[in-house]
């Protein structure tokens, strides 16, 4: 195996939208996340609708164009 190659696997600190933050072993040391599992409607059993960068919006607009 080659020396020298590899990136150093640390711990790092992630951080969620929700504001929940957790440890844990990466190359990155600090990481952003939009959901964890603190905030995921598959663990907390709630409805909700993740907009990233307004997808859902724009999905919409073009569904509404070709309903009319």
């Amino acid at each position: 195996m080659k020396t020298d190659i590899h990136p150093e696997y640390a711990t790092a600190r992630v951080v969620c939208a929700c504001g929940n933050t957790f440890e844990t072993r990466s190359t990155i040391a600090e990481i952003h996340t939009d959901v964890c599992a603190e905030c995921h409607p598959f663990y907390t059993g709630k409805q909700r609708l993740v907009d990233t960068a307004g997808r859902v919006e724009r999905f919409r607009q073009r569904y509404q164009k070709t309903e009319s």
